[in-house]
Protein backbone atom coordinates (compact mmCIF):
# COMPACT_ATOMS: atom_id res chain seq x y z
CA UNK A 1 0.00 0.00 0.00
CA UNK A 2 1.43 3.59 -0.84
CA UNK A 3 1.34 5.78 2.54
CA UNK A 4 -0.79 9.04 1.84
CA UNK A 5 -0.66 10.92 5.24
CA UNK A 6 -3.30 12.16 6.87
CA UNK A 7 -4.09 16.04 6.18
CA UNK A 8 -7.09 16.92 8.39
CA UNK A 9 -8.08 16.24 11.75
CA UNK A 10 -10.27 13.96 10.07
CA UNK A 11 -8.08 11.65 8.03
CA UNK A 12 -5.51 11.23 11.09
CA UNK A 13 -8.66 10.94 13.09
CA UNK A 14 -9.62 7.64 11.09
CA UNK A 15 -5.91 6.38 10.56
CA UNK A 16 -5.93 6.52 14.43
CA UNK A 17 -8.87 4.77 14.14
CA UNK A 18 -7.75 2.30 11.72
CA UNK A 19 -4.04 1.21 13.69
CA UNK A 20 -6.64 0.79 17.30
CA UNK A 21 -9.14 -1.71 14.81
CA UNK A 22 -6.22 -3.94 13.57
CA UNK A 23 -4.93 -3.88 17.40
CA UNK A 24 -8.50 -4.74 18.86
CA UNK A 25 -8.63 -7.91 16.26
CA UNK A 26 -4.82 -8.59 17.03
CA UNK A 27 -5.85 -9.42 20.63
CA UNK A 28 -8.44 -11.70 19.49
CA UNK A 29 -5.86 -13.48 18.52
CA UNK A 30 -2.42 -13.28 20.88
CA UNK A 31 -2.39 -12.16 24.13
CA UNK A 32 -0.66 -8.26 24.43
CA UNK A 33 2.84 -9.68 25.04
CA UNK A 34 3.04 -11.38 21.53
CA UNK A 35 1.59 -8.45 19.60
CA UNK A 36 4.55 -6.70 17.99
CA UNK A 37 4.53 -3.17 16.40
CA UNK A 38 6.21 -4.47 13.54
CA UNK A 39 3.60 -6.78 13.29
CA UNK A 40 0.88 -4.34 13.62
CA UNK A 41 2.15 -1.84 11.02
CA UNK A 42 2.01 -4.91 8.28
CA UNK A 43 -1.66 -5.66 9.08
CA UNK A 44 -2.29 -1.83 9.11
CA UNK A 45 -0.77 -1.22 5.57
CA UNK A 46 1.54 0.98 6.82
CA UNK A 47 5.51 1.83 7.27
CA UNK A 48 6.44 1.32 10.79
CA UNK A 49 7.88 4.58 11.20
CA UNK A 50 4.24 5.79 9.73
CA UNK A 51 2.09 4.05 12.18
CA UNK A 52 4.42 5.92 14.89
CA UNK A 53 3.14 9.25 13.30
CA UNK A 54 0.15 8.81 15.10
CA UNK A 55 1.50 6.87 18.00
CA UNK A 56 4.54 7.39 19.76
CA UNK A 57 5.12 3.47 20.45
CA UNK A 58 3.45 -0.15 21.20
CA UNK A 59 2.37 0.37 24.58
CA UNK A 60 0.86 4.23 23.41
CA UNK A 61 -1.30 2.23 21.22
CA UNK A 62 -2.15 -0.15 23.67
CA UNK A 63 -3.23 1.97 26.38
CA UNK A 64 -5.48 3.78 24.13
CA UNK A 65 -7.20 0.91 23.57
CA UNK A 66 -7.44 0.04 26.93
CA UNK A 67 -8.82 3.52 27.82
CA UNK A 68 -11.53 2.65 24.48
CA UNK A 69 -12.32 -0.96 25.93
CA UNK A 70 -12.91 0.74 29.19
CA UNK A 71 -15.25 3.08 27.48
CA UNK A 72 -17.29 0.48 25.65
CA UNK A 73 -17.74 -1.71 29.36
CA UNK A 74 -19.21 0.96 30.86
CA UNK A 75 -21.23 1.79 28.00
CA UNK A 76 -22.83 -1.69 28.04
CA UNK A 77 -23.33 -1.51 32.33
CA UNK A 78 -24.84 1.59 32.13
CA UNK A 79 -27.56 0.41 30.10
CA UNK A 80 -27.96 -2.39 32.37
CA UNK A 81 -30.91 -1.59 34.41
CA UNK A 82 -31.81 -2.57 37.82
CA UNK A 83 -35.25 -2.84 39.68
CA UNK A 84 -33.33 -1.68 43.25
CA UNK A 85 -35.23 -4.60 44.57
CA UNK A 86 -33.68 -7.60 47.13
CA UNK A 87 -31.85 -6.80 50.59
CA UNK A 88 -28.18 -4.90 50.55
CA UNK A 89 -26.67 -8.76 50.36
CA UNK A 90 -28.98 -9.94 47.11
CA UNK A 91 -27.99 -6.39 45.45
CA UNK A 92 -24.40 -6.96 46.37
CA UNK A 93 -24.35 -10.28 44.87
CA UNK A 94 -26.52 -8.95 42.07
CA UNK A 95 -23.61 -6.39 41.10
CA UNK A 96 -20.75 -9.31 41.70
CA UNK A 97 -21.56 -11.11 39.04
CA UNK A 98 -22.50 -8.15 36.60
CA UNK A 99 -19.18 -7.10 36.90
CA UNK A 100 -17.57 -10.45 36.49
CA UNK A 101 -19.63 -12.02 33.78
CA UNK A 102 -19.61 -8.92 32.08
CA UNK A 103 -15.69 -8.33 32.23
CA UNK A 104 -15.29 -12.10 31.33
CA UNK A 105 -16.87 -11.42 28.21
CA UNK A 106 -14.44 -8.98 27.45
CA UNK A 107 -10.96 -10.93 27.01
CA UNK A 108 -9.65 -8.44 25.17
CA UNK A 109 -10.34 -5.80 27.82
CA UNK A 110 -8.80 -8.07 30.78
CA UNK A 111 -5.92 -8.70 29.06
CA UNK A 112 -4.62 -5.15 28.79
CA UNK A 113 -5.65 -4.53 32.25
CA UNK A 114 -3.61 -7.47 33.21
CA UNK A 115 -0.58 -5.93 31.57
CA UNK A 116 -1.32 -1.97 32.34
CA UNK A 117 1.41 -1.69 34.59
CA UNK A 118 4.12 -3.78 34.08
CA UNK A 119 3.84 -3.21 29.96
CA UNK A 120 1.64 -0.76 28.98
CA UNK A 121 2.58 2.03 31.30
CA UNK A 122 6.47 1.40 30.40
CA UNK A 123 7.87 3.19 27.01
CA UNK A 124 5.49 6.63 27.16
CA UNK A 125 6.12 9.80 27.28
CA UNK A 126 4.54 11.61 30.48
CA UNK A 127 2.10 13.70 28.00
CA UNK A 128 0.92 9.92 26.95
CA UNK A 129 0.47 8.98 30.70
CA UNK A 130 -1.43 12.13 31.91
CA UNK A 131 -3.84 11.23 28.81
CA UNK A 132 -4.28 8.17 30.12
CA UNK A 133 -4.44 8.71 33.70
CA UNK A 134 -6.84 11.81 33.01
CA UNK A 135 -9.16 9.05 31.05
CA UNK A 136 -8.62 6.19 33.57
CA UNK A 137 -10.18 8.67 36.40
CA UNK A 138 -13.34 9.50 34.52
CA UNK A 139 -13.75 6.14 33.91
CA UNK A 140 -13.68 5.58 37.45
CA UNK A 141 -16.10 8.10 38.31
CA UNK A 142 -18.39 6.36 35.81
CA UNK A 143 -18.10 2.98 37.79
CA UNK A 144 -18.81 4.88 41.08
CA UNK A 145 -21.90 5.94 39.73
CA UNK A 146 -22.67 2.45 38.61
CA UNK A 147 -21.88 0.76 41.54
CA UNK A 148 -24.32 3.33 43.59
CA UNK A 149 -27.16 2.80 41.30
CA UNK A 150 -27.26 -0.93 42.89
CA UNK A 151 -25.33 0.31 46.54
CA UNK A 152 -26.61 3.20 47.30
CA UNK A 153 -25.68 2.39 50.67
CA UNK A 154 -22.25 2.60 50.12
CA UNK A 155 -21.46 5.89 49.22
CA UNK A 156 -19.22 7.37 47.48
CA UNK A 157 -15.76 6.61 48.90
CA UNK A 158 -16.43 3.09 49.80
CA UNK A 159 -18.09 2.43 45.98
CA UNK A 160 -14.76 3.40 44.58
CA UNK A 161 -13.29 1.35 47.26
CA UNK A 162 -15.33 -1.59 45.46
CA UNK A 163 -14.26 -0.43 42.12
CA UNK A 164 -10.70 -0.51 42.52
CA UNK A 165 -10.74 -3.90 44.81
CA UNK A 166 -12.71 -5.36 41.30
CA UNK A 167 -10.36 -3.76 38.56
CA UNK A 168 -7.39 -5.43 40.98
CA UNK A 169 -8.63 -8.73 41.55
CA UNK A 170 -9.08 -8.70 37.42
CA UNK A 171 -5.66 -7.44 36.89
CA UNK A 172 -4.52 -10.69 38.86
CA UNK A 173 -7.00 -13.23 38.14
CA UNK A 174 -6.32 -13.10 34.50
CA UNK A 175 -3.32 -13.98 34.29
CA UNK A 176 -3.60 -16.60 37.25
CA UNK A 177 -6.50 -18.38 35.60
CA UNK A 178 -4.87 -19.08 31.88
CA UNK A 179 -2.03 -21.48 32.65
CA UNK A 180 0.06 -23.12 30.03
CA UNK A 181 -0.80 -25.64 27.65
CA UNK A 182 1.84 -27.87 30.19
CA UNK A 183 -0.32 -26.54 33.58
CA UNK A 184 -3.54 -27.26 31.31
CA UNK A 185 -1.89 -30.94 30.77
CA UNK A 186 -1.33 -31.11 34.69
CA UNK A 187 -4.86 -30.54 35.49
CA UNK A 188 -5.97 -33.11 33.38
CA UNK A 189 -3.49 -35.87 34.87
CA UNK A 190 -5.48 -35.58 38.48
CA UNK A 191 -8.90 -34.65 39.63
CA UNK A 192 -7.22 -33.35 42.67
CA UNK A 193 -5.10 -30.92 41.02
CA UNK A 194 -8.01 -29.96 38.50
CA UNK A 195 -9.51 -28.17 41.26
CA UNK A 196 -6.51 -25.72 41.13
CA UNK A 197 -7.21 -24.39 38.27
CA UNK A 198 -8.44 -20.93 39.02
CA UNK A 199 -11.69 -19.83 37.62
CA UNK A 200 -11.59 -15.99 35.86
CA UNK A 201 -15.54 -15.21 36.50
CA UNK A 202 -16.02 -17.18 40.06
CA UNK A 203 -12.29 -15.34 41.79
CA UNK A 204 -13.51 -11.66 40.41
CA UNK A 205 -17.68 -12.63 41.37
CA UNK A 206 -16.62 -13.69 44.93
CA UNK A 207 -13.79 -10.99 45.68
CA UNK A 208 -16.40 -8.18 44.51
CA UNK A 209 -19.16 -9.76 46.80
CA UNK A 210 -17.16 -10.41 49.81
CA UNK A 211 -16.00 -6.45 49.74
CA UNK A 212 -19.15 -5.39 48.92
CA UNK A 213 -20.14 -7.09 52.48
CA UNK A 214 -17.19 -6.05 54.39
CA UNK A 215 -17.95 -2.74 53.00
CA UNK A 216 -21.50 -1.94 54.07
CA UNK A 217 -20.93 -4.23 57.13
CA UNK A 218 -17.79 -1.85 58.17
CA UNK A 219 -20.60 1.36 56.94
CA UNK A 220 -23.24 0.28 59.42
CA UNK A 221 -20.76 0.17 62.46
CA UNK A 222 -19.54 3.17 61.89
CA UNK A 223 -23.24 4.38 61.96
CA UNK A 224 -24.18 2.25 64.72
CA UNK A 225 -21.47 4.12 66.87
CA UNK A 226 -21.79 7.39 66.25
CA UNK A 227 -22.97 9.17 69.32
CA UNK A 228 -26.62 10.43 68.86
CA UNK A 229 -27.60 13.89 70.05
Amino acid sequence: MTFQRARTDEQRSQRRRQILDTAAVMLTEMPVAKLSLNELSRRVGLAKANVLRYFESREAVLLDLLDTEIQDWITELEQTRTDGQGTTRERGDGLADLLATSMTQRPVLCDLLSTQGAVLEQNISTEVGIRHKRAARESLRSLVQIVLRHLPELGTEDAAALVETTLLMAMAAWQCSRPSDAMLAVYASDPELASMHLNFTDLVRRATAVTASGLLTRRQAQTDASPTC
